[in-house]
């Protein structure tokens, strides 16, 4: 007589496991996302109100209809469009040139030998640690000597070669392989072919994540702006916003729909260049 023992299956254990543990994160992640929306989509409804109605207990949880009063009265109380262009003006040039400056002193802490290179580096890592608060009269100081007060130079060129932008080049720059310099090198290109034709196209991810950083970190900028520009025709978006804080009252309506409006360029650039972020990011983790 044979009794057959029944086998449990390890594998049918491990798969309902795996499938519960797979739920759960699903389950955290959505209630993250719904946490870090919460106040965007407060932002949209509340931008549709009247401050009466922003402040009213309960609040509002739909769209109100001052959708176009709040958006006229932007234009109508301060110089909505000058101030969204010199935004976007100096926000983009910051960007491109500040991809060029960084990019081009990563590839050469990166690739190149030289007296004090590490000491350099170092210095230049550790000024992060620096608040951009402790530059700023010295900041100032420059431009009144140069007479570029009110001038968008003075928002631009200072901070292009930004600590951290050089940190993320140099390190991404570092996986690069020296074979293929080289070979660019015996093939009759010049440094300067060599890294706009063979590095730069490698970059992608990694210049795609520093376009965000500085794209946003000039475009959301706000006390270095308001002591540099010292007359409303001049102002960015947010100097231009807060101008709208009145002594006796404010409109929070205008306020917000402002803020609102100034969102708009930053999530269309994140949402063209956010499949490269994460792997920008991640770049230079790993040392080929």
């Amino acid at each position: 007589m044979t009794v057959q023992i029944p086998i449990r299956s390890s594998s049918r254990r491990s798969g309902a496991s795996s499938t519960a543990l797979s739920t759960l994160v699903t389950v955290v992640i959505a209630l993250g996302a719904v946490f870090m929306l919460a106040p965007f989509a407060w932002l949209i409804i509340a931008s549709t109100h009247d401050t009466a109605e922003i402040f009213s207990s309960p609040p509002a949880l739909l769209p109100g209809g001052r959708f176009w009063s709040n958006l006229s009265g932007l234009f109508t109380n301060l110089d909505f469009g000058a101030a969204f262009k010199n935004s976007l003006i100096v926000s983009v040039t910051y960007t491109v040139l500040g991809m060029l400056v960084c990019s081009c002193a990563g590839y050469a802490f990166a690739k190149f030998t030289f007296r004090g290179r590490d000491v350099m580096f170092t210095i230049i890592v550790a000024s992060l640690a620096l608040p951009g608060q402790v530059t700023l009269v010295p900041l100032f100081k420059i431009m009144v000597d140069l007479g570029w007060l009110n001038s968008y130079q003075a928002l631009i060129l200072p901070n292009l070669a930004l600590p951290f932008g050089i940190f993320l080049m140099r390190q991404t720059m570092q996986s690069v392989p020296d074979e293929l310099i080289q070979a660019a090198r015996v093939d009759g290109a010049g440094e300067f072919r060599a890294f706009f034709q063979i590095v730069l196209p490698t970059m992608r991810p990694a210049l795609a994540a520093l376009a965000i950083f500085l794209f946003l970190g000039q475009w959301n900028d706000f006390v270095y702006p308001l002591i540099i520009q010292r007359t409303p025709d001049a102002y960015t978006l947010p100097v231009a916003l807060a101008t709208l804080h009145g002594v006796q009252a404010t409109d929070y309506g205008q306020l917000l729909m402002g803020t609102f409006v100034s969102a708009i360029p930053v999530l269309i650039l994140f949402l063209f260049l956010q499949r490269y972020f994460v792997a920008g990011l991640l770049a230079g983790s790993v040392k080929q």
